[in-house]
């Protein structure tokens, strides 16, 4: 009897490990359908394209209309970057994007985002055939509660207990998840610890996402320093912005230096 497949990286998955070792580090241009209309996010598709970031993530933690899949294909003519799904819940599943994260909300003990979700939408992502990249999602305080925090009913890991932080990345890599998000919330008004970064991406060793709150290249630059391996922008690109900021952000999360290992 042949045996039966198992889960592999997909060709997004694969394009974010080979970017990795090739620039160091990633830059992930995050796009809220909430917050900007399609044309905005054709745009700013483009101009990501154009500044030299490697992915769009499309997501939002409500949703308040039915423009998620419009968005996600304004971000796909936008440009010619990767367009993945950071879902806030079932109806985010579209087959219109490349990929989706497969996110678990590890630090927060809401089953709904544990396990719930997940079933309501696996047979939907099965037969639309996405590419599916296992994420655990964690959760950091930022000061003021966050979008992600309300709607999720989940406690965010307390910022000056890397330990914690550390525990629940350990469990994800024994779970078989293979990337790490550790997130501050949209629009956060404390970015994810420096110490914290560096503790989990030593302990874990996985490919380790970081947003929230990222509005300046420096800070973009400390966190790859410390152990990131994409950095997530969203709020700081919306509305009126400093001429330049995306490409210096993209510069900023390459600094890394070529053929680091992740």
């Amino acid at each position: 009897m042949t045996a039966p497949a198992l889960p592999v990286p997909g060709p997004i998955e694969e394009y974010l490990l080979d970017t990795l070792a090739a620039r160091g580090g990633c830059l992930a241009v995050l796009v809220d359908p909430d917050r900007s209309s399609t044309e905005e996010i054709g745009a700013i598709a483009a101009e990501a394209s154009e500044a030299g970031a490697d992915l769009i993530l499309v997501g939002s933690s409500l949703m308040l209309g039915d423009g998620f899949e419009p968005a996600v294909t304004a971000a796909r003519a936008g440009g010619d970057l990767p367009v993945v799904i950071f879902p806030g819940g079932t109806p985010q599943v579209t087959g219109k994007a490349d990929a989706l994260l497969f996110l678990t909300l590890l630090s927060g003990r809401n089953p709904e985002y544990l396990i719930g979700q997940h079933v309501a939408a696996a047979p939907r992502i099965h037969s639309l055939g996405i590419e599916t990249i296992p994420t655990a999602y964690l959760l950091v305080e930022s000061g003021p509660i966050t979008s992600v925090q309300y709607m999720s009913m989940t406690q965010p890991l307390p910022r000056s207990k890397p330990d914690l932080a550390v525990a629940h990345a350990l469990a994800a890599r024994y779970l078989g998840l293979r990337f790490i998000y550790l997130d501050s919330g949209s629009g956060a008004a404390m970015q994810v610890p420096e110490e914290m970064i560096a503790a989990v991406a030593e302990s874990a060793r996985l490919p380790l996402l970081v947003g929230g709150g990222i509005r300046e290249p420096a800070a973009a630059r400390a966190r790859i320093e410390a152990g990131a391996s994409v950095i997530v922008v969203g709020s700081a690109l919306e509305g009126q912005r400093e001429a330049g900021l995306l490409a210096e952000l993209a510069d900023a999360a390459h600094s890394r230096g070529s053929g680091q290992s992740v």
